[in-house]
């Protein structure tokens, strides 16, 4: 259990979105060279100092063999994924001998809006185009390129708001590219090289950067993520006028995590319209920062919950937002619980993601009480389901809802399920080891135990 703002930590850590070089020459400096004077380097040791951060900084994606799997198949693999996920870093990693350009750059970004034919042909392929999102208008040039040449392997495309860069990949590439979704570091990523417990990568979360810098004030540099996600994505694209109505809407968002969806209650606390509600939800989802599990929908004969619940990609912006000062804090606070389940869920969810699946995931509860905090379908009907709770040891209380399951869909409906709570060994729940409580992650976890 944690009792200071700084978790403990990997000596590994994934590269930030952006590595670049001055970023290296610190930890050339700092590490390798504390004598240094500080003035600038040479462009020899300007590589070096790059290729140490890569060697000393990286943390093998889950994602990765996907992401080949699709390059090998596919014209145009597009990669999507909230900001500073690390997916510049992954795709430069992955495509080390691909041509890159960011659409961040103003320059690049106005050469291809105004002659996108001509910036096409101005960078031979393989080519990584980062940001893809701001230059939209490139999308239907991009179909008639690979409609001439429909070899695998031409072009990688980045983004980080989907909303926009969905709609054109819908309108002008489908069937043409390969689509896959990056997360913040999953808690099996960190762990596979050791050092991170489950506490510590809830509090701290799993964006690279703060992994790859341990120096890094958590609190700072959540309140930087997101008043910079404020200003490039909310008030660039919806045109918000209060951001500290978005800012307060946040907030209020935080504490409904693992929780049933009201547009009207929200909207009534933070003081907008229902309608601005959902809109500013849709925006977040599209740029991966939350999203909806919907509730299972095959009526057993009871009337079933319709409404969906929301949950945040990362736990460390969850628990920052709620407002916690420390670890211990948490686990002591009545939000406890859903900050649990929230981390359980968007784990199964990054597991799907990282293998280029669509969660087959849902919840189900009934009106008359009946729950289960996520179903996982594996067939018609059948379901490996989950139960999240934050105490040690599971009580015969807490598996009503499979019961409950079982009753509604058939004995054969359940094939697995797992109550996923703070136990640090698995431990069966029925005969023949059926029913199990795990911890989340480790060999015996729920991770390991997901179909």
């Amino acid at each position: 259990m944690l009792s200071q703002t700084s978790p403990t930590r990997s000596d590994k850590s994934d590269a930030s979105d952006r590595c670049q070089g001055a970023d290296a020459r610190v930890l050339y400096q700092s590490k390798e060279n504390p004598h240094h004077s500080g003035s600038t380097p040479n462009k020899i040791l300007d590589k070096f100092a790059i290729l140490l951060h890569n060697i000393l900084m990286w943390i093998e994606r889950d994602i990765m063999s996907c992401l080949r799997r699709a390059w090998e198949q596919f014209p145009i693999v597009v990669l999507t994924g909230m900001r500073q996920a690390g997916k510049t870093s992954l795709v430069r990693r992955v495509f080390p001998d691909a041509n890159y350009v960011s659409f961040d750059i103003p320059r690049d970004a106005e050469h291809a809006r105004l002659d996108y034919e001509d910036f096409i042909a101005s960078h031979s392929s393989p080519l990584i185009m980062d940001e893809i999102q701001y230059v939209p208008e490139i999308f239907r040039h991009l179909k008639y390129v690979v409609d001439r040449d429909r070899r695998p392997g031409l072009y990688v495309l980045t983004g980080s708001q989907d909303f926009l860069l969905m709609s054109g990949v819908a309108e002008s590439l489908a069937g043409r590219c390969a689509v896959l979704s990056l997360s913040t570091l999953s808690l099996s990523e960190l762990t596979s090289v050791g050092g991170v417990d489950t506490d510590a990568f809830c509090w701290r979360g799993g964006f690279p950067e703060l992994w790859q810098r341990s120096e890094l004030d958590r609190d700072l540099w959540y309140g930087s993520y997101v008043a910079t996600y404020l200003e490039r994505d909310v008030r660039n694209i919806l045109n918000v006028s209060s951001l500290r109505d978005f800012d307060r809407f946040l907030r209020a968002l935080a504490l409904r995590a693992g929780r049933l969806l009201s547009y009207s209650d929200l909207a009534r606390d933070v003081g907008i319209t229902p309608n601005t509600a959902k809109n500013w939800i849709s925006l977040l989802a599209a740029s991966r920062q939350v999203f909806l599990l919907e509730p299972y929908h095959r009526n057993a004969g009871k009337r079933l919950v319709k409404t969906p619940k929301i949950y945040f990609t990362d736990p460390g912006l969850l628990v920052y937002l709620l407002g916690f000062q420390e670890w211990s804090a948490v686990v002591q606070n009545a939000a406890w619980g859903a900050v649990w389940e929230n981390l359980v869920v968007s784990e199964v969810f990054k597991y799907f993601l990282n293998q280029g699946k669509r969660p087959p995931c849902w919840f189900w509860r009934t009106q008359q009480g009946d729950e289960m905090d996520l179903l996982i379908e594996t067939g018609p009907q059948q379901f490996f389901a989950v139960e999240c709770k934050t105490a040690a040891r599971v009580e015969s209380r807490d598996l009503k809802g499979f019961q409950a399951l079982e009753k509604a869909y058939g004995e054969k409906s359940l094939q697995k399920g797992a109550v996923a709570c703070r136990t640090k060994r698995s431990y069966p729940l029925s005969e023949g080891g059926r029913l199990k409580a795990l911890p989340l992650n480790g060999r015996s976890g729920l991770l390991n135990w997901l179909p």
